[in-house]
Order: C-alpha cells, then sequence, then structure tokens
C-alpha cells in the first residue's frame, strides 16, 4: 500500500514530467530571444545576429536579437537568469562571463546557473601589434627596450579584467617588463590609438589587428592562440616565442536559464550545429578569425566553460586578485 502522502508526491511528480515532456513536444510555439549582454556590433553580437538569421529558418519560429549591455556582461546574463527556463530566453554567452568571476561580484555561476547548450564560435584571439613606424620587427626587440627604458612603452587594453589587461599583466610577469597600461573603451579604440602614435602597443583582437597590419599601418609581431592561423600562417604564436601559456582567445556560446528542459536543450544543440556548420555561417566568421567548434555537445561546452574558469582564476592571481568565491 502507498501511503496517501507519498502518492501525492509520486502524482505531483508525474504531472511535472508530463508537463516538461508536452512543453519540449510544441517547442518552439513563439519568438525566441538571444540576450547579448554587450553593445551592438561587437565581437558576441555579430555572431549572435548571424547564427539568428540562420537558426530561425531551422526552427520555424523567429529569433529576435535583444542587446542588454552593462556591468561587463553582468546585466544581460542576470536578466537570462531570471527568466522563465522555457527556452525562449537564451543568453549569448562569452568569456567575459568567465573572467568576471575573478574580479567581479557576480550573483551567478557561469557555468552552474545556466543550461548550457553549446558553443558558437572559437576565438578571435588577440594579437600584440605595434605602430609601424617604430623599429621593433619582433616580440623580443620590443621586450628588450621595455627592459631597458622601464615604463616607456605604452599599451592600450579594454580596461580592467578583459583580455587585453589580462595579457599585459601576464607579459611583464613572464618578461619581466613593466609595459604601462592605458585603459581605452574596446579593443577597437585601442587600435586607433596604436595607429595616431598615442601608445606604442596594444593586444587587439584579429578583426581589429588585420585591416591595419594589412594597410601597413600597424605592425604585427605575434597572435596569443596555441597555434598559428591558418589565415595569417606568418605571424608566430607567442608560446613558440617563449611564453607558454599564452592563449588569449575569446568564444561566444549559447546558454539557457538553469532548469530548462533537457529535450530543449539538445533541440537546440542540434539546430545551432546545423546553423554553424553551414556556409553562410562560416563565411561570415572567418574573416573575424573565427571557427568553428567540433564535437559541440552541450556536455563539451560546460567542461570547456569549466576549464576555462580555473585558467581564468590562475591569470587573475597575475593581476593580484584572488579569486572571488
Amino acid at each position: 500500500m502507498i501511503r496517501p502522502q507519498r502518492f501525492q508526491y509520486l502524482l505531483a511528480a508525474l504531472l511535472v514530467t508530463m508537463a516538461v515532456g508536452v512543453q519540449a513536444q510544441t517547442y518552439p510555439n513563439r519568438p525566441v530571444t538571444f540576450v547579448v549582454p554587450f553593445a551592438p556590433g561587437g565581437l558576441s553580437d555579430v555572431p549572435a545576429r548571424v547564427l539568428a538569421a540562420e537558426m530561425q529558418e531551422r526552427i520555424g519560429q523567429s529569433i529576435v536579437v535583444e542587446n542588454k549591455p552593462g556591468a561587463s556582461g553582468v546585466t544581460g546574463a542576470t536578466a537570462v537568469l531570471r527568466a522563465e527556463p522555457d527556452g525562449y530566453t537564451l543568453l549569448v554567452n562569452a568569456l567575459a562571463d568567465v573572467q568576471n568571476l575573478h574580479y567581479l561580484p557576480v550573483p551567478y555561476d557561469a557555468v552552474k546557473d545556466f543550461g548550457l547548450i553549446g558553443q558558437i564560435t572559437d576565438g578571435p584571439p588577440l594579437v600584440l601589434i605595434v605602430n609601424a613606424a617604430l623599429p621593433y620587427k619582433s616580440v623580443a626587440e620590443l621586450i628588450a627596450d621595455a627592459k631597458a627604458n622601464p615604463s616607456k612603452i605604452s599599451f592600450g587594453t579594454s580596461g580592467p579584467a578583459t583580455s587585453p589587461a589580462i595579457a599585459v599583466t601576464q607579459l611583464n610577469t613572464l618578461a619581466g617588463t613593466r609595459i604601462v597600461d592605458v585603459p581605452y573603451r574596446g579593443s577597437g579604440a585601442a587600435a586607433v590609438a596604436v595607429v595616431t602614435g598615442e601608445i606604442q602597443g596594444a593586444f587587439v583582437f584579429y578583426s581589429n589587428a588585420r585591416p591595419l597590419s594589412d594597410d601597413g599601418k600597424v605592425r604585427a609581431l605575434a597572435v596569443a592562440s596555441p597555434q598559428r592561423m591558418t589565415s595569417w600562417p606568418d605571424i608566430p604564436t607567442m608560446a613558440e616565442l617563449g611564453f607558454p601559456g599564452f592563449d588569449h582567445r575569446g568564444f561566444v556560446g549559447l546558454a539557457a536559464p538553469g532548469k530548462t528542459p533537457a529535450p530543449i536543450i539538445a533541440f537546440l544543440n542540434q539546430h545551432l550545429n546545423a546553423a554553424i556548420n553551414s556556409a553562410t555561417f562560416r563565411q561570415r566568421m572567418e574573416p573575424l578569425g573565427m571557427v568553428i567548434p567540433t564535437d559541440n555537445t552541450p556536455e563539451r561546452f560546460a567542461d570547456f566553460m569549466r576549464r576555462e574558469n580555473a585558467r581564468q582564476a590562475e591569470l587573475a592571481k597575475l593581476s593580484g586578485h584572488a579569486p572571488l568565491k
């Protein structure tokens, strides 16, 4: 005999399971929103919009891209965290979501508190550039001058706790230099400052560095990725120049609020992969220095996020930041 209280519990659990199953079977039956927690036109926004255009044809519903910038991405991510876990409000997450955990008081865990769907792109990497009029033809020459003349060389960054600033800190630590960090409003603005001579160099993203290098306005000395870029094979990596572990690449992914039903996560992952492997999506991402991830399952994306979280904690220590709890 099943006790009445136990029976009521089992009945409630069964009804919830049935409701979730029906919800997953009818999903989606209205427009889906991609929340980009940064301003339009950025390295998260562009892939999100291309993905939305490709993916909505496959799921049979419109996908709206909504920008919610603020607090280095925390504002938009928090809005998604508090949304209904029904698959209709999704987060376009990025490297900043992991970096924030070690520099800012963030009201969530970027790995545990979201239903991770899959990665959209890997990259772009940072590129070390200097003003083309300067004599530095290699990273070794740049470092030699920086050591001989402490605090003479200034690099532009995107502000504290961003990849360019972390890269400058890591270079100073590994090379024993005192390159000065000058904050700008983004990687693009820092690249322009290198061109005008306001600063000597910067770590900027590939999409900012490549056009200026091709025009002869800056000189690219190295890329911050594990391997050389197939689209730029002449530029060495920082690792091969004697700086192991110097890996600063962005990424863009897709996540849902926690407790989103597994069938909905699987549905979105399936159609995300179909979209990012389309010829159109690949052609749009290649000029930005972004590549398409492989073996792109929710589990693989969660594992990637956990590893990146641990790596960013170690990089934070170089900046004198104890990982926040």
